[in-house]
């Protein structure tokens, strides 16, 4: 098949009329085209860190510029601004004419767009930091360019080939030659296997694992260098962030692994669905799995639906959300309309699963207890169970960061509009008053937040007037209490079996042999003045240790011995007085 170049914001998508047979059982058939992909051999280190520190550079130059053209004319004066529109003027011929002229903002969008996949993917993460970088680079970068060049067919079908290690017709019958999606680090198509099954094709392009290793290299020097001057920033915090998400989704077999972790944690509730992996055909580099045909929930197909179906979707969203983040810690963290499928049910389908959250369990308790907190209207634990979230920097102010936070808190549980002032809002709100604070948080904390806000916009468009505080409540005191039941409780408690049973055997063996010490140490030496207390002080020492180790949450055969021990040593002086 011939594909035709067309731009990828091409506004009238070019097809093909006639399917080309590929083979005695394969065939393709037409769609919309992407703009083609020019493949080229990876760039070494070097040749990699000089294209990158051009374009760093530009960047810095080219902010300096933007900061001078900004100044009001108030502002022009002074040998702070002198200085920097002298630098400014020297270092103009450097800066690119096209991006010299932009706001900062864009300067950087663009650098990012140039510099290829990697720091598009980084440039997304980033945009998501609202609670560290200023709200105009965050939202100049949500306009990234997630629809990139894709590969010709013909080379698609050649490396999917290569992965499977056999012709693709003895596996699919049909491959529709133009992408669903071609992304910064995958390209996927729609196809049909030879059992009939509706497939998806996922393939990672060639040479990006390469790209994504040099990057990565680079990236961690550039974040120890802005550390040093832009340590309010968290660069290397937040680079470190991103090529831990991004590595790993570069790995096609992890997306298969969540896919799978998400079927299980979900196998009670089958109108939740995830799609089904064909293990056979999935690799390092290729994902064949279930496609799931449904319409988006932003579509407006979906107001077809009865009210009772919409409201069971919101109602399947709302559990969904909350056992992800507060049951599970295992979220969908790249969640967004495009990546929901409102399936025949009604049933809710999720996609795209390469980039997902994990919260610890000391973590996920923490959030819990906030959220709870949040839906309950106690502001100032609410306050308290964030500050406990987050890491203190240098000069950090934990009382101040509380007193907004609870602030902030109350100004919510006073509005009567949460559209327009919504809980999402409320906690975003919370987490960017960390910076002033010097109060950081973890990137899985803003990709929940995501989460709850694609969850509100979804219920906004289902059913208008939608809350989600008062949606959520029920699912979350259902959390809420599970955390305090015997079962779970038990469970929590035989996980240290093996220490306890240990501590149960050794405890009293180790008490005993203390007492006899103690008694022979107290006959060899008769006359010495302070004898006739040494039991009473052993007595005592044993019932503060017990304190202690009670007190730590210690397990309780060792506190409860040395309690024991304790008070019989102080029966035993006592009659032996």
């Amino acid at each position: 098949m011939r594909l035709r170049r067309v731009m990828a914001n091409s506004s009238k998508p070019v097809a093909d009329s006639n399917p080309t047979p590929l083979g005695p059982k394969l065939k393709v058939a037409s769609g919309n085209e992407f703009e083609l992909l020019v493949e080229s051999r990876p760039h070494g280190l070097v040749r990699r860190l000089f294209s990158t520190w051009r374009h760093f550079f530009g960047t810095l130059f080219g902010g300096l510029n933007a900061w001078v053209r900004s100044r009001t004319k108030e502002e022009r004066h002074g040998l702070g601004y002198m200085s920097a529109w002298s630098l400014a003027l020297l270092t103009r011929p450097f800066v690119s004419r096209k991006l010299v002229k932009l706001p900062f903002a864009v300067q950087l969008r663009k650098r990012f767009e140039a510099l290829g996949p990697t720091y598009i993917k980084l440039g997304q993460i980033l945009s998501l930091r609202e609670d560290i970088l200023p709200p105009e680079i965050t939202e100049e970068l949500k306009n990234l360019l997630d629809r990139l060049p894709a590969l010709p067919f013909a080379r698609y079908l050649e490396l999917v080939e290569r992965q499977i290690g056999r012709p693709a017709g003895e596996v699919f019958s049909w491959i529709e030659p133009t992408p669903l999606g071609s992304a910064s680090i995958g390209q996927i198509h729609q196809a049909t296997t030879l059992a009939g099954d509706a497939v998806i094709i996922k393939l990672v392009k060639p040479g990006i694992r390469e790209t994504l290793k040099t990057d990565s290299v680079l990236l961690r020097i550039f974040g120890r260098f802005l550390q040093l001057f832009l340590a309010r920033y968290q660069p290397r915090r937040v680079i470190g962030e991103f090529l831990h998400y991004t590595l790993r989704e570069a790995d096609l077999r992890t997306e298969a692994d969540n896919a799978e972790t998400f079927a299980a944690n979900f196998k009670d509730l089958p109108d939740v669905v995830f799609p089904a992996i064909y293990r056979e055909f999935t690799t390092q580099d290729l994902l064949v799995m279930e496609y799931l045909r449904g319409v988006r929930p932003n579509d407006p197909a979906i107001q077809t639906l009865s009210e009772a179906d919409r409201d069971r979707i919101v109602d399947l969203g709302a559990t969904v959300i909350i056992r992800m983040l507060y049951r599970d810690g295992f979220f969908h963290a790249d969640l967004h309309p495009g990546n929901l499928v409102v399936l025949p049910g009604p049933k809710a389908g999720f996609i795209d699963l390469g980039m997902v959250g994990r919260f610890d369990d000391e973590l996920r308790r923490t959030l819990l207890y906030y959220y709870y907190c949040l839906v309950m209207g106690d502001a100032e634990n609410a306050a308290r169970y964030l500050s406990l979230i987050a890491d203190s920097g240098p000069g950090s102010d934990v009382k101040g960061f509380r007193r907004d936070v609870e602030e902030i808190c109350r100004r919510w549980q006073r509005s009567s509009n949460y559209e327009d002032f919504s809980i999402a809002q409320l906690i975003m709100e919370s987490v960017g008053k960390g910076g002033a604070y010097r109060m950081y948080f973890p990137v899985e904390m803003v990709l929940m937040v995501k989460a709850i806000v694609t969850f509100e916009a979804v219920g906004q468009y289902l059913k208008p007037g939608f809350d989600v505080a008062s949606t959520s409540r029920p699912h979350i005191n259902q959390i809420f209490l599970n955390q305090f039941s015997p079962v779970r409780i038990a469970r929590e408690s035989l996980r240290g079996a093996p220490e306890l049973v240990d501590a149960l055997v050794k405890a009293p063996m180790l008490v005993t042999e203390g007492l006899r010490a103690l008694e022979q140490a107290t006959h060899r030496q008769p006359e010495n003045p302070f004898s006739g207390i040494r039991g009473t002080v052993f007595g005592g020492f044993c019932i503060v240790a017990g304190a202690i180790v009670a007190a730590a949450n210690g397990p309780w055969p060792v506190w409860v011995t040395l309690f024991v021990g304790g008070i019989l040593l102080g029966i035993r002086r006592s009659k032996a007085g």
